[in-house]
């Protein structure tokens, strides 16, 4: 079994971070999003894994992952370049796949509980593909299934005006190499893209054995400022745990929070599920639940709350930041004036003076 992690795509939603950085590699919980991808996969047992790059700072990609050697799996890097679609990124990877099965898992998804249990029934059904579904408010949003009476799968529709289900295509396939025959086969759509959902149709319409499974839990794609801020605070109540290796000095520190090594609090108030990373100094400051704090930042007399603050951010005289999302080396000072919450989004290397 191989692993593909689609790593492309233009962030536009998540703009301007995304002028700077792939939005996969946006930090949830202190770990880019598209790490969450790759875990999963070494976790069922898929260690041999492709990463597909797009336009988007692909070097950056490459400077994170390396070989894989430290997350235990062994990465090849393959460029797509364009976003000409999940089929085409697919049909880049058939001498990489060769004869075994595989899985392709889009890089900004995250699952509460993983494939694990997915890829069993995939293997254990012997089907030629298998698609993750999950019932969604908005299904015109997503490629969308329908089922025949007897509740098999019989089309694949991608962004319905009208959908034939609320079932939406989760951002995880489990494929076999036939696919890529049908690749071969497949037009563009009216978007110019080859649609991974016209591939699977196509094998439906030649009798090949395509399954489905429901996804238990959240899921998230995390394309939007506020689905980084709500599936990182789902991970840290989830999954953080206690761990203190900086140093508290006259500080408080309440609940499940996580502290990097180096890392000095100082007469503050950190209140869990929260995360801070390594080397930062927090001072005369309050950090509050549902805040994931990278390494290098200094926070001064302020207050921050359910908030993502990237590496080598420094803020200084904010009364309090809620909602945030902070990229990597800004600047966020209080000058004289009137005190009150603010919401941001903003890129790297900003500098904002309130």
């Amino acid at each position: 079994m191989k692993g593909i992690v689609l790593h492309g795509g233009a962030g536009t939603r998540l703009r301007p971070l995304t002028y700077s950085g792939p939005k996969q590699l946006i930090p949830v919980a202190n770990k880019p999003v598209s790490q969450y991808a790759l875990e999963d996969l070494r976790d069922c047992g898929v260690r041999n894994i492709a990463i597909i790059l797009g336009e988007t700072f692909p070097e950056l990609v490459k400077e994170y992952y390396g070989d894989g050697s430290r997350f235990n799996v062994r990465i090849t890097y393959i460029y797509q370049g364009k976003p000409l679609g999940i089929a085409h990124a697919v049909g880049l990877c058939k001498d990489f796949v060769g004869d075994s099965p595989f899985i392709v898992y889009l890089g900004d998804n995250i699952l509460q509980y993983g494939i694990k249990a997915h890829l069993e029934r995939f293997v254990s059904k012997d089907y030629d593909a298998m698609v993750l579904l999950k019932e969604v408010d908005d299904p015109t949003r997503f490629g969308v299934a329908k089922f025949d009476e007897e509740g098999r799968l019989v089309k694949l529709v991608e962004k319905p005006k009208e959908p034939p289900s609320r079932f939406a295509l989760v951002g995880v396939y489990f494929l076999k190499p036939v696919i890529f025959d049908v690749i071969r086969d497949l037009k563009p759509s009216w978007r110019g893209e080859l649609e991974i959902t016209d591939a699977l149709q196509m094998l439906i319409d030649r009798g090949f054995n395509v399954g489905y499974d429901l996804v238990r839990g959240w899921w998230f794609d995390t394309g939007k400022k506020d689905d980084i801020l709500t599936v990182n605070a789902k991970i840290l109540d989830e999954r953080i745990t206690e761990c203190i290796k900086g140093i508290l000095e006259n500080s408080k520190v309440e609940g499940r929070v996580n502290i990097g090594e180096g890392t000095r609090i100082i007469n503050s108030v950190v209140r869990g599920p929260s995360i801070i990373g390594e080397k930062c100094i927090i001072k005369d400051s309050y950090i509050g639940p549902y805040t994931s704090i990278g390494d290098n930042v200094s926070i001064i007399g302020s207050g921050v709350e359910y908030s993502v603050i990237m590496d080598n951010v420094s803020i200084s005289g904010v009364d309090r930041l809620d909602e945030c999302l902070v990229g990597r080396y800004s600047k966020i000072v209080r000058a004289e004036g009137n005190r009150r919450a603010v919401k941001l989004h903003i890129s790297d290397y900003s500098e904002i003076i309130l």
